[in-house]
């Protein structure tokens, strides 16, 4: 018997709180609301098996959300003193240890996360899903993907596993915007590296993407009466935490308005002033 795996088990026993599959030497009960209609004694039954509240090995037809060797994203419904419970689709919350968790979960939150079997026996979570993602992926650079950020450092930048299972990194120098772990995410395959994992960016290729950044910029322009007060020239850090951009991404998109006419740049004043 395979804990925290699906599997099929023979009926070895009925009884009237439920049926025991398995064999004479080793049994696991399935409750009887949980027992298929018109079973019968030697009848095969694909179950799951995990442990109940007692500590137990329990049997159950329900679909968890999550099974050994695989990684899905769940709901965090409760803390409590020995870590996060997650939601995985069975009567019995499953485990998140705070040892397991690459960031403090709060209630609400959903986290990617796979499954392993603790020195107690039990089936737990953890966030630490790196030694599971594939390397790969069928991609190519340009290419679109959805992925979870499971991990962010500083260094580095936001780790994703892209559908769930292959590895990427949205660089440091490619994070705008506010990006938390749990965030689903969709990204541009900025490069495939030699070791199969992948390199994304949250912003577009450039020619598109300097259309989008212009807009941007133009709307603030008009919110702000018609001028921006500074320029090109400004400090990296303020055109960042302004528009979320960096200076080269701003520059090119300033450059685009003033060749489109729509802007003008008053050196003695330091801003940038709309002309129509």
């Amino acid at each position: 018997m395979r804990l925290g795996e699906k599997q099929v088990l023979t009926v070895v026993k009925i009884v009237d709180f439920g049926v025991y599959l398995g064999s004479d030497e080793e049994r696991v009960l399935l409750p009887k609301k949980q027992v298929p209609e018109g079973i019968e004694k030697g009848d095969p039954v694909e179950v799951f098996l995990y442990k109940d509240s007692s500590d137990r090995m329990i049997a159950t037809t329900k679909e968890p959300k999550l099974t050994l060797g695989k990684m899905a994203v769940l709901d965090v419904v409760d803390v409590g003193r020995v870590g996060a419970f997650l939601d995985w689709g069975l009567e019995k919350d499953l485990l998140l240890p705070f040892r397991e968790q690459t960031v403090k979960v709060e209630k609400g939150d959903r986290c990617l996360v796979s499954l392993y079997i603790d020195k107690s026996g039990r089936l737990c979570a953890t966030m630490k899903v790196y030694p599971l993602l594939r390397t790969d992926s069928p991609y190519q650079k340009n290419d679109t993907v959805k992925g979870t950020v499971y991990e962010i450092s500083r260094e580095f930048g936001a780790f994703v596993a892209v559908d769930n299972c292959f590895s990427a990194l949205i660089p440091r120098r490619e994070m705008y915007g506010r990006i938390r772990i749990g965030d689903e995410v969709e990204a541009r395959v900025a490069a495939v590296k030699s070791d199969g994992k992948l390199d994304l960016s949250v912003r577009g290729r450039i020619p598109e993407q300097m259309d989008e950044d212009a807009r941007q910029i133009m709307e603030q322009i008009e919110k702000r009466g018609g001028e921006l007060p500074f320029t090109d020239k400004a400090d990296p850090e303020r055109i960042r935490a302004e528009f979320g951009l960096s200076k080269a991404a701003f520059k090119r998109a300033v450059g685009r308005l003033l060749k489109q006419g729509k802007i003008r740049i008053d050196e003695n004043q330091g801003k940038i002033l709309k002309t129509r």
